[in-house]
C-alpha cells in the first residue's frame, strides 16, 4: 500500500454507508490510546457526510480515514473533529492530510468563523499546531450547550463537571482568521501534553 493509491475527498451521501465502520475505528482508537472520546453513532456520522461536513480518505473502495466538521455558536466557531486512521494505513502521512483537507472544508464553509479542537491526542496537536492553530482555554471556546453536551459520552465527562467545564484532560485549540498567524513552535504540542499528563495525575488523585 502506498500513498498514491489513496484519495482524500470531501464526503457526500455516496459515503454514508461506510458510518458504521468509521464508528468503530473511532472507538477502537480511543481504546489503544487509554483516552476518553465522545461517542457518536452511525447515524449521527451519516449525516455529517450527506451534510457535506466532512472528510474521507480512501484506498479503491475501503474506507482508510475520516474526520469531520460541525458548526456551533450560531456559526461563530467551527470544530474540527473524530480525526481517524485505519491502523493499517498509521504512519504514511495520512493523517495531516486528511487534517489540512478537514481545515480547508472549514475554511470555504465557515471563512469568518473560528476553528477549535479539543484533543488529547499529541500526533493532533501537532498537526494542529502547524495549521495555525494555538492553544487557548475552554472559555475562549464556544459556550453552546450542545457542543459540551456531546462530551458526555466521553468517559473523562466527570473530571469536565468536577472543573465547572474550565478544564479536562483534552487541551483546547483554536485557529482565529481575523488575528495575524503566530509563528509555529515545534515544542508546543509536547508542552501541550505534558500540562494534559499534569491534569490527568491530579484528576486521578481526586478521584
Amino acid at each position: 500500500m502506498n500513498n498514491n493509491t489513496i484519495s482524500v475527498v470531501f464526503a457526500d451521501s455516496s459515503h454514508a454507508h461506510y458510518a458504521p465502520r468509521i464508528c468503530d475505528l473511532i472507538y477502537e482508537s480511543a481504546l489503544q490510546r487509554g483516552t476518553g472520546i465522545a461517542k457518536r453513532s452511525p447515524e449521527y456520522i451519516a449525516a455529517k457526510m450527506t451534510g457535506g461536513k466532512a472528510v474521507v480518505a480512501l484506498d479503491g473502495e475501503k474506507l482508510v480515514g475520516f474526520s469531520y466538521i460541525e458548526c456551533w455558536g450560531h456559526g461563530d466557531f467551527v470544530a474540527t473533529s473524530g480525526l481517524i486512521v485505519d491502523p493499517e494505513y498509521r504512519h504514511m502521512g495520512l493523517a495531516e492530510q486528511i487534517k489540512r483537507r478537514t481545515f480547508e472544508l472549514a475554511r470555504r464553509r465557515f471563512p469568518y468563523a473560528k476553528l477549535f479542537s479539543i484533543t488529547t491526542s499529541l500526533p493532533v496537536m501537532k498537526l494542529n499546531s502547524r495549521l495555525g492553530y494555538v492553544p487557548v482555554t475552554f472559555s475562549e471556546l464556544t459556550d453552546d450547550e450542545t457542543f459540551w453536551k456531546g462530551c458526555e459520552g466521553c468517559c473523562n465527562y466527570d473530571i469536565l463537571q468536577r472543573n465547572h467545564r474550565r478544564m479536562c484532560l483534552c487541551t483546547g485549540m483554536l485557529y482565529d482568521p481575523k488575528q495575524p498567524r503566530r509563528e509555529h513552535s515545534r515544542l508546543a504540542p509536547y508542552r501541550m501534553a505534558f500540562r494534559n499528563w499534569l491534569k490527568k495525575v491530579f484528576s486521578l488523585k481526586k478521584k
